[in-house]
């Protein structure tokens, strides 16, 4: 008796209804994917053409807020040297208009290693898929997309946050909605997810607190600070993830809070962590528009605090990595050239050449920073650097 062959099982994937910008996302796509057919159909050697991402090609206007991408472009022409690249390119855009239309998603790492399916166009490491993603967001971003709305996701931790505030998200199966007080995590704290453009939000707190370290976020959400400020603290751990930054940006606007940054009194507090978060970067000036927040402004710990806090012998010296990064700063960034009292802050820090962190402020008790330090602070928001 003959056996009976068996069933290949599949399992359908429901598939959910194309958003505006999922549309948009593979229209970008298919067009890119059309003029390189276009110009083989013709014989004539395809071209891409990208944004350049660097310091040199952005512009700084007070009235915009951030970094904008300048007018630089750089060509990439199919050729003998160019042809692997180019391979590359296209397939990672090919592979983001499947996650789309299937509604899925991949890591940046996940991306690496899809590629060792491709024969001789696979990625050797992962910086070089790095690479070609970020020139594809870069070119994306020119219609108005970033690199989560072609699916490719960082696998970075969001940020943690606390406090007075209701976050609005939705099943993926059912798109019910479901409703994540932020208060209701007891000693715990609420995940920024990887993407957060389908979020809502409910609050009536007065500001967002966000804060350079862990440390200090779980002092504050342990003590209940943001009951007794009405506010929302955010964590950003050092340099703020995408989701962090965009997270805080649709907040603050969609709310119309303001955002008050908490970080450490150094060059890497001011010029990387809290310039990223307030106007981006030179690399990333194809999606600053996206992920800073321009209404940001800076609490402390500032060179000033050091001395009306009495925090001089809890300083440490500054580095130097720390000289040389503060005075990068001063000459060559466009954010703190603009900025008189910046420039001032910067100065008074190479001056005095010690630098002071959050818990410096530990020195006049465990919550000094909640019952002193803060409250004095939000009663001069003037004072708050730009």
């Amino acid at each position: 008796m003959a056996k009976k062959k068996a069933k290949k099982k599949t399992v359908a994937r429901k598939r959910s209804k194309l958003t505006a910008e999922d549309k948009k996302t593979l229209r970008l796509i298919e067009s890119t994917a059309q003029r390189v057919r276009n110009s083989i159909d013709k014989r004539v050697l395809p071209e891409l053409r990208f944004p350049i991402r660097s310091l040199k090609n952005v512009k700084y206007d007070k009235k915009v807020g951030y970094f904008e991408l300048g007018k630089g472009r750089k060509a990439r022409a199919l050729s003998v040297n160019t042809v692997r690249n180019f391979a590359q390119t296209l397939r990672l855009m090919a592979q983001s208009k499947e996650m789309v239309e299937n509604n899925d998603f991949a890591t940046k790492r996940e991306a690496y290693y899809v590629s060792k399916n491709w024969g001789a166009a696979k990625f050797k490491e992962q910086p070089e898929s790095d690479s070609v993603m970020d020139d594809i967001e870069a070119l994306a971003s020119l219609d108005g997309l970033s690199r989560e709305h072609l699916r490719y996701y960082p696998e970075e931790h969001g940020g943690s946050v606390a406090g007075a505030l209701v976050v609005l998200d939705r099943d993926d199966e059912t798109g019910a909605e479901i409703r994540v007080d932020c208060t209701s995590f007891g000693s715990g704290s609420y995940s920024i997810p990887h993407s957060v453009e389908h979020l809502g939000f409910e609050t009536r707190a007065k500001f967002i607190l966000a804060i350079e370290t862990g440390g200090m976020f779980q002092r504050l959400n342990k003590h209940k600070f943001w009951k007794t400020a009405n506010c929302i603290l955010v964590e950003m751990a050092g340099v703020p993830s995408r989701a962090t930054r965009r997270f805080i940006r649709r907040l603050s606007d969609e709310m119309r809070i303001p955002v008050y940054c908490f970080v450490d009194c150094d060059p890497y507090g001011i010029a990387n962590i809290y310039r990223t978060l307030k106007v981006g970067s030179g690399n990333a000036a194809h999606i600053n528009r996206f992920f800073c927040v321009p209404k940001a402004t800076f609490l402390g710990v500032t060179p000033a605090d050091i001395k009306e806090f009495k925090l001089e012998d809890a300083t440490h010296e500054l580095q130097a990595v720390d000289i040389k990064r503060a005075n990068d700063a001063l000459k060559n960034d466009p954010f703190f050239k603009a900025h008189s009292a910046w420039q001032k802050a910067l100065r008074d820090m190479l001056k005095s050449k010690v630098r002071a962190e959050q818990q410096a402020l530990a020195k006049w008790g465990l919550n000094f920073v909640i019952e002193e330090y803060l409250p004095r602070k939000l009663k001069n928001k003037k004072s708050f650097l730009p």
